[in-house]
């Protein structure tokens, strides 16, 4: 097998260049696009990250299996004339959690199924969470249980490549984080993993797996996901707090070659990104904060396409976008609550983000669709840009961004990526 980029991350801080990498959790096209552009500028590999419930052998909320995200992310780097060979794919919170509805033993059957797909589509990055109960079970389970079924997921993966020779599945632990699609409640203060309670989750998992046999899968495992402290909610972003995290950074000395994993790093200020890479938290989750600069854009070009062309559409995408979620409330009825104005408010601005879920939808796909062609060849008048789209007058105004709704959209995620790719310079 050809060794994984990601096999000695932990002994990237000493030595000159990278000291971490942004973990780019998005299925969104314009997003990808955005992140290649990026990477491209930045001469650098790019990690693409697909979850358990975005992409897997059913299709996900995506309609993706991994084989079809591979072929997706492929399209996008033809396009961008990114280098297929430095996109790291990843998997993420690959588990039970899509099935946790059944009882364990089918539940971990469908995780197996799904972790087989990940790694014979060219997955090379898979986070193992095994951590939630499924029917019957605890809502969270003891680490020896979770231990036990990611070694036995570790080691189906492991039986997927087997004979192959391609790149070295690299592996990630632990799961000190919300469920995959955010936090249920609002958020005002978290715990901080304890220092021994990582350790002890990493010792847990190398015993399981040398029981499961899949001791060679474990010298692989570069990372462990812990909380470091940060997190977001519907209305507000818990900063990283640097004295807090300082005995949980420090436990990165008693293991050996891997680094943490923080998720939830979304609305961080560049400065703290930065804090949490220097203090080992080396592999950067970002999602909802990728999307939710998106949607600012689209909702800015949806403004500016109601002043120029107040008579061409029908709908806004406002309003588009309004009607299908109070429609089909599946994806972020459980997530928001208050009045009917405050759910209105975080249909649309939470950040959270859940909207996020309804871009494939056709009703809003065809609404950014006709958004897109509306404005096509239109030179946004930079005042425009000023009023609806600020973040990325400046730009414009010095020539680095096209006045060009396209460009404007992709410039909106890309501000957002500069702060990881230049936090995790060091």
């Amino acid at each position: 097998m050809k060794p994984n980029y990601l096999i000695d991350i932990a002994q990237w801080r000493d030595r000159p260049g990278l000291r971490g990498i942004p973990s780019i959790c998005s299925a969104h096209p314009l997003v990808i696009e955005a992140a290649m552009l990026r990477a491209l500028r930045e001469d650098t590999h790019l990690l693409i990250e697909a979850t358990c419930n975005q992409v897997n052998q059913d299709g996900g909320y995506t309609g993706m299996t991994p084989a079809d995200f591979t072929r997706f992310v492929g399209e996008i780097a033809a396009k961008t004339g990114f280098p297929i060979e430095n996109i790291i794919l990843g998997g993420d919170h690959l588990g039970p959690n899509p099935w946790k509805h059944l009882p364990a033993d089918e539940a971990m059957d469908k995780a197996e199924a799904m972790i087989r797909a990940y790694a014979a589509a060219g997955f090379t990055k898979l986070h193992l969470d095994t951590s939630m109960g499924c029917a019957g079970e605890p809502v969270a389970l003891p680490d020896a249980t979770t231990a036990l079924r990611a070694a036995r997921l570790a080691a189906a993966a492991e039986d997927a490549i087997r004979g192959r020779n391609g790149i070295a599945p690299v592996y990630i632990i632990g799961t000190e984080v919300p469920v995959p699609g955010g936090a249920l409640e609002e958020l005002d203060t978290l715990e901080v993993t304890a220092p021994e309670a990582a350790v002890e989750t990493v010792d847990i998992h190398r015993q399981a797996f040398s029981d499961a046999g899949a001791g060679e899968a474990f010298s692989r495992v570069v990372g462990a996901v812990v909380q470091p402290g940060v997190e977001f909610g519907n209305e507000n972003v818990i900063a990283y707090d640097r004295p807090r995290a300082a005995q949980l950074s420090a436990s990165l000395a008693e293991l050996n070659g891997l680094v943490f994993e923080a998720h939830s790093t979304d609305y961080q200020t560049q400065e703290a990104l930065r804090d949490l890479v220097t203090d080992g938290f080396a592999i950067l989750k970002v999602g909802p904060g990728l999307t939710f600069a998106l949607r600012e854009a689209l909702y800015g070009l949806d403004q500016i396409a109601a002043f120029l062309f107040p008579d061409a559409r029908s709908k806004t995408l406002a309003e588009v976008t309004e009607e299908v979620m109070r429609e089909e409330p599946g994806n972020w009825g459980k997530y928001y609550h208050g009045s009917p104005d405050a759910l209105r408010l975080q249909r649309h601005f939470s950040y959270s983000d859940r909207i996020r879920y309804y871009w494939p939808h056709p009703k809003v796909a065809t609404a950014v669709e006709e958004l897109l062609r509306l404005l096509d060849g239109v030179t946004i008048p930079e005042t425009l840009i000023s009023q609806y789209l600020s973040g990325s007058y400046e730009r414009v105004r010095d020539g680095q961004v096209p006045p060009q709704a396209k460009a404007l959209a992709i410039a909106a995620v890309d501000a957002v990526l500069e702060d990881y790719f230049t936090a995790c310079k060091g």
